[in-house]
């Protein structure tokens, strides 16, 4: 198997994981808002420990594959960014992944 498809399954893992439980969340809340959710996630030191780390998770990815991108024209790269705050880094960051593996394929041939 391709390594391109293991970054592929990764970013239907990220999208499915997460979302299953962002969406029991609004299911569960009436005043489900991205506001209330990112305010109950940083009400308690553990949640803020994993905001942190996903904060520079996510700072890193961009400033590393924004260039990357561009150095190695890989199209449609920019549509990551709000992805990236909508879905999850756990999805956006392999499908980067599998996007620039599509792209030296491509160049290989």
């Amino acid at each position: 198997m391709k390594r391109k498809y293991i970054f592929l399954f990764l970013a239907i893992l990220g999208l499915c994981y997460t979302w299953y439980y962002n969406i029991h969340y609004f299911m569960e809340y009436e005043v489900a808002s991205f506001f209330h959710f990112f305010e109950l996630a940083q009400s308690n030191l553990a949640g803020k420990s994993l905001g942190a780390d996903l904060t520079v998770v996510v700072l890193t990815f961009f400033v590393w594959y924004i260039p990357d991108a561009i150095k190695n024209k890989v199209k449609a790269w920019w549509i990551l960014i709000p992805l990236t705050f909508l879905v999850a880094v756990a999805f956006t960051f392999p499908l980067y992944l599998f996007m620039k593996a599509n792209r030296m394929e491509k160049l290989a041939k």
